[in-house]
């Protein structure tokens, strides 16, 4: 019985030696199926240049060795290399060293967090594995085989277009522009008869001038005339009330006259003429008195005028000082007897034949405004950059002319050369518009930090410069900033930014109002919107029209996880 027994001990210290064997890292690595993980995002996707990846595990109860150490190491791979994030250690409760420390009886969970840049390679069929490196003691290592965690990359955000939004100054050409011309004829006390004399003056003589010019100028087109007329303030106010009227019918009267001699016809004697009498002229009389120098008493006469509201009282006070209404009489009154005649009229500019062909043969004899719109009349890019050159030529101070020539350079994809036009504009005039130009070059150059500086600065050229903006959100990977910015924008980025963002149906409200959605990029993020709301019809036509399109996509399509529940239903 007793070598039995020592038999038996024998087998216990081999069985011993063989859990020994098999325990510790080897018996871990037999059994790390069991540690369990979750990943978001499963798949992997794209962010601001990264890919970043969360992942919470448990390892069980009386799985970690008491005197080991493991090393995590989330890993994607792909054909043609591998890409490793950064490394987490734990530990048994007895073993020696620095990582977090997993009771053996009871387990413990574990939460990690990574990021990688991104690399074209990664969205090709990449993988998410977790490489475990086992360690005991000092020198004994065993990896483990590698635990897939997750699929990657989805790389939707590279749709993104490079729609950057430059900005043309625009000019302020009116071919109509509304003018008036006036003349003053004044009468004497209680009269409202134009005296000969009167119509030597100045201003009713280059009145009657105009109108001799303006018969044989096919530019102007007299449009109405009006008659303001008053009365000074003395006497009876009924009369001079009257008194006004007839002053106003007595303008109105010289200037049909000066219509009809130079056959100039009223469209309508209802329409053409107004005539507005306005009685005793208390308004002007009080900015006269102000603005004199020679009257007596003027400070009294003004306290009159504010003391007392009733006009009739007001000019027997003022009467009452003989010797300052002498003055009044003589220097205030004569020039409130009178009648204002405007005459309203449209002068017509050139026409857009005549802007063409003066912008070919005498740029320099139009004005600023005439010359960049003259740029508007033709869609030959060459033809708008000769006249916005011209335009900066001719008008060195006016920051429009370099700024449309970069203009027209940017949609020509000369970017170098529309660069130094933006800078030329900005030079002559610190300026929004060209300021949201430069940084719409700063972006494509790679820039992003620089460029949203420069729209940070721009934001009052207008909803170009927010949508730009967008554009850099959605490469961050801010794609709710995205959406702000690009709001009321109906593109392919701003849909592209509202399925990112999470708003499959939002996107597809906006994708479905842009100019893009019938383009083969149009139709391929469509398919994603679709995939995003479990429309599998929605994802095979969108996807055959994308392919229709552009055959390249069918290779694209068939290994983008964006349709990985669609598998073998994509119809391509």
């Amino acid at each position: 019985m007793e070598k039995r027994h020592l038999k038996g001990l024998s087998l216990v210290a081999t069985a011993a030696l063989v859990l020994y064997g098999c325990g510790g890292i080897g018996k871990m690595k037999k059994y790390a199926e069991t540690i369990k993980y979750t990943v978001e995002p499963n798949p992997l996707i794209v962010q601001g240049d990264s890919v970043a990846v969360a992942i919470n595990g448990s390892f069980p109860g009386k799985y970690f060795y008491r005197k080991a150490q493991v090393e995590l190491t989330p890993t994607l791979t792909y054909p043609g290399g591998e890409t490793p994030y950064k490394m987490v250690g734990f530990q048994g409760d007895k073993a020696v060293g620095n990582y977090t420390v997993i009771p053996y009886e009871a387990g413990k969970s574990f939460s990690y967090t990574g990021k990688v840049a991104f690399t074209q390679a990664m969205g090709n069929q990449s993988e998410l594995v977790v490489k475990i490196l086992g360690k005991q003691g000092t020198k004994k290592e065993m990896p483990f085989d590698p635990f897939k965690l997750a699929d990657g990359v989805i790389t939707t955000p590279y749709l993104l277009l490079s729609d950057d939004k430059v900005i043309m100054a625009k000019d302020a050409f009116q071919r109509v522009t509304s003018h008036s011309e006036m003349a003053t004829i004044n009468y004497l006390v209680s009269s409202s008869v134009v005296r000969p004399g009167e119509l030597k003056d100045t201003d009713v003589k280059a009145l009657g001038d105009w109108l001799k010019a303006s018969a044989q100028n096919p530019s102007i087109q007299i449009k109405s005339a009006s008659f303001d007329a008053w009365a000074s303030p003395e006497g009876e106010l009924s009369k001079n009330e009257n008194l006004a009227g007839d002053r106003a019918k007595s303008a109105m009267a010289w200037l049909k006259g000066e219509l009809k001699r130079n056959k100039i016809k009223a469209d309508s004697l209802e329409t053409f003429y107004t005539q507005n009498p306005r009685g005793e002229d208390w308004e002007g009389f009080k900015s006269a008195m102000q603005a004199s120098t020679t009257v007596p008493d003027k400070e009294l006469v003004l306290r009159v005028l504010e003391m007392y509201p009733d006009v009739t009282k007001r000019e027997e006070e003022i009467r009452n000082m003989a010797a300052t209404y002498k003055e009044i009489s003589e220097q205030i009154l004569p020039q409130l007897r009178r009648s204002e005649m405007r005459v309203n009229y449209d002068r017509v500019g050139k026409s857009d034949e005549q802007l063409i062909s003066m912008s070919k043969t005498m740029p320099d004899s139009l004005n600023v405004e005439e010359l960049l719109f003259s740029a508007t009349l033709t869609t030959d890019l060459n033809e708008q950059l000769r006249i916005y050159r011209e335009a900066s030529r001719i008008f060195p101070a006016d920051y429009r002319g370099p700024n449309n020539a970069g203009y027209v350079l940017y949609q020509q994809n000369k970017m170098a050369e529309a660069e130094a036009e933006f800078q030329k504009a900005n030079s002559i005039q610190d300026n929004p518009i060209s300021t949201n130009n430069l940084g719409a070059c700063a972006r494509l150059k790679g820039d992003r930090k620089k460029a949203m500086e420069l729209y940070r600065k721009a934001t009052a050229a207008g909803p170009e410069v927010k949508y730009n903006m967008g554009i850099i959100n959605i490469q961050d990977g801010d794609y709710s900033s995205a959406s702000s910015n690009m709001s009321g924008m109906d593109t392919f980025n701003a849909a592209l930014a509202k399925t990112l963002g999470g708003d499959a149906a939002g996107a597809q409200k906006i994708l479905e109002g842009s100019s893009d959605k019938d383009s083969a990029a149009g139709h391929y993020l469509m398919a994603i919107i679709g995939a995003r709301q479990s429309n599998g019809d929605m994802v095979r036509n969108h996807l055959g029209m994308a392919v229709q399109k552009d055959a390249t996509l069918r290779e694209k399509a068939m290994k983008d996880l964006e349709f990985r529940n669609f598998k073998g239903q994509l119809g391509l």
